[in-house]
């Protein structure tokens, strides 16, 4: 498929996804969001792709923010619904995705960018970015998750400082914070990220579908995470994963998947 504001490339089950909208910094609109939605819907469906790496084009943004020309003249209504459609359609979907998604945060992750970001399972930063949630400086709060994904990453205290200040954080701040898992230099970004989807690669896709959805149990309201625990770790045992990695491991051999 081809898409307006994104390029994609895959290589060795492997699917990097680019936002392309070098010259808004890669900011999100609508069409971003609807183009994002399709792609990772199709990625995600196909069995030959066991790892999603998303990243923005250029070397100085990952995502600078949400496109603030096409709601500021929104409604109550409008805005509650813009906030609606893009969580359902986006950032909702990816952190329920079975497929593992990785954000390599290539530069500034502001606003909806770093919402993106969060959303995803995994986050690795380069060295000269920058995040933070400045909504509170335009009269609005976060709309896509950030006020509820921010405070289980880094803690109460320190989300409402940031969103409350609006201020940005460096990478390394950030990974102080818990907020991404590892800082890169800029030019080792992509492929840093690589290595962490190779090593997810070496394991059950069934098992690490089943995993993201026991931990997502965790946080949402009215599941109990156990419990969604122990029905994933049950259905575990009647795939072919499962017969292949403990036959593995009693032949002392590496295991050998057959994919999603």
């Amino acid at each position: 498929m081809n898409y307006e504001n994104l390029s994609i490339t895959i290589e060795n089950g492997i699917a990097t996804v680019v936002i392309n909208r070098p010259a808004k910094l890669n900011a999100l609109n609508i069409a971003t969001i609807n183009d994002l939605h399709k792609a990772i819907k199709v990625l995600g469906k196909n069995k030959e792709i066991q790892v999603i790496i998303l990243t923005g084009s250029g070397d100085k943004a990952f995502v600078a923010g949400a496109d603030i020309s096409e709601f500021a003249h929104f409604t109550i209504e409008e805005g509650a619904q813009l906030a609606f459609q893009g969580q359902e359609l986006l950032f909702n979907y990816i952190e329920n995705l079975k497929t593992p998604v990785i954000a390599a945060v290539n530069g500034f992750a502001l606003g909806g960018g770093l919402e993106l970001a969060m959303a995803c399972h995994i986050r690795v930063a380069s060295d000269n970015a920058k995040m933070g949630l400045p909504e509170v400086s335009l009269g609005v709060i976060p709309g896509y998750g950030g006020t509820q994904r921010l405070p289980q990453l880094v803690g109460k205290g320190r989300a409402l400082e940031m969103i409350m200040t609006a201020g940005m954080i460096t990478a390394d701040e950030a990974k102080q914070y818990g907020l991404v898992n590892h800082v890169v230099p800029q030019a080792e970004l992509i492929d840093f990220a690589t290595s962490i989807a190779k090593k997810i690669m070496n394991n059950s896709p069934f098992a690490i579908g089943r995993a993201i959805k026991a931990v997502n149990a965790n946080f949402a309201e009215g599941k109990n995470g156990y419990e969604t625990e122990i029905k994933n770790f049950g259905r575990c045992f009647g795939t072919e994963d499962f017969n292949e990695g403990t036959k593995a491991f009693l032949e002392k051999r590496k295991p050998v998947f057959k994919g999603k």
